[in-house]
């Protein structure tokens, strides 16, 4: 295989500040103490850390023809990703987002939807992307063109080469099932926040909300919790929950797609179920201590120290 991973869908040029309290009136101006440029995103985000993991990563989506796609791809380059995969979209700017980072780490933000909904894996990309071990596609419900079936036929076809396939979505609501649900018998790991799941499945029970996932075909479904943890569940009857790492939270941005790219870093280094989501938990732990995606995720060893000295919440 020529890549350990290979992230496909929504990546974003973000452009974030803190603390923001509110939005100024009129044609104010407020200051406030830091600002940051990352390349984020479900996909995004989850290249960057598995390439800090020491992963061969290879990035898969689409960037327009302007300044904040140049920077996203030289970005990318920046940290050994490959990016002969990302597509240049013609008549689409790059997916872009204002982040307004609060005090306690929520970061509502302002979005450009841009090129995510625009990039297109065709025949000839076929066998490129799919030379992997690990296939991630993060972004179902905000990548149109792929939305439309190319992913379902992607994620088949990967099964069919014997590639891990993992999952995530980005703002999900329950009109979005008919979206994932043709992808989950072609997924072996599914990893929605608690709100896009619940979104999804119009439940509230999580006990219910896996049920209906596993019985729509995933291998398993890794649901993140935020400050409370994550939860596992699969269709041989492994169950457990692992708690959150006990941190000072400073921008919340970017945590569950860093968590994808922990729990992929697992998975390579084939460790256990359990092993795989400390591991994602730990990479979504030091993401929320820093302002921009990945800031504070260095490499596969800080993450190894941070996870030994870091105490959890219970």
């Amino acid at each position: 295989m020529a890549f350990d991973y290979t992230s496909v869908g929504f990546f974003t040029f973000d452009c974030l500040g803190r603390p923001v309290n509110a939005i100024p009136p009129g044609g104010d101006t407020y200051f406030i103490d830091e600002m940051a440029l990352a390349v984020s995103g479900a996909a995004g985000s989850a290249a960057i850390v598995a390439a800090k993991h020491g992963l061969s990563v290879q990035a898969v989506g689409g960037v327009g023809h302007d300044d904040m796609g140049d920077w996203v791809i030289q970005h990318l380059n920046t940290f050994g990703v490959d990016t002969n995969n990302m597509e240049r979209v013609a008549n689409f700017a790059t997916s872009s987002s204002i982040v307004t980072t609060r005090p306690d780490g929520a970061r509502p933000a302002l979005h450009r939807k841009g090129a995510t909904g625009g990039f297109y894996v065709t025949d000839e990309q076929i066998d490129s992307v799919l030379d992997t071990r690990i296939l991630h596609i993060g972004g179902v419900g905000l990548m149109d063109a792929m939305d439309g079936g190319r992913t379902t036929e992607l994620m088949q076809e990967a099964k069919k080469r014997g590639c891990i396939t993992t999952l995530d979505v980005f703002a999900a609501t329950q009109k979005d099932f008919k979206l994932v649900e043709p992808l989950l018998p072609y997924t072996d790991y599914f990893m929605p926040s608690e709100e896009e799941a619940m979104a999804l499945s119009g439940l509230a029970n999580f006990d219910h909300v896996i049920d209906l996932l596993l019985e729509k075909g995933t291998k398993a479904v890794v649901l993140t919790l935020g400050p409370r943890g994550a939860m596992y569940r699969d269709r041989d009857g492994l169950s457990f929950d692992i708690p959150a790492y006990d941190v000072d939270v400073v921008c919340t941005c970017g945590c569950g797609d860093c968590f994808n790219a922990g729990f992929a870093t697992g998975l390579h280094l084939g460790m256990e179920p359990q092993d795989c989501v400390r591991i994602a938990q730990a990479s979504s732990a030091q993401n929320a201590m820093g302002l921009g995606s990945q800031a504070v995720v260095k490499s596969l060893e800080s993450t190894q120290i941070f996870m030994a000295k870091t105490m959890t919440k219970c």
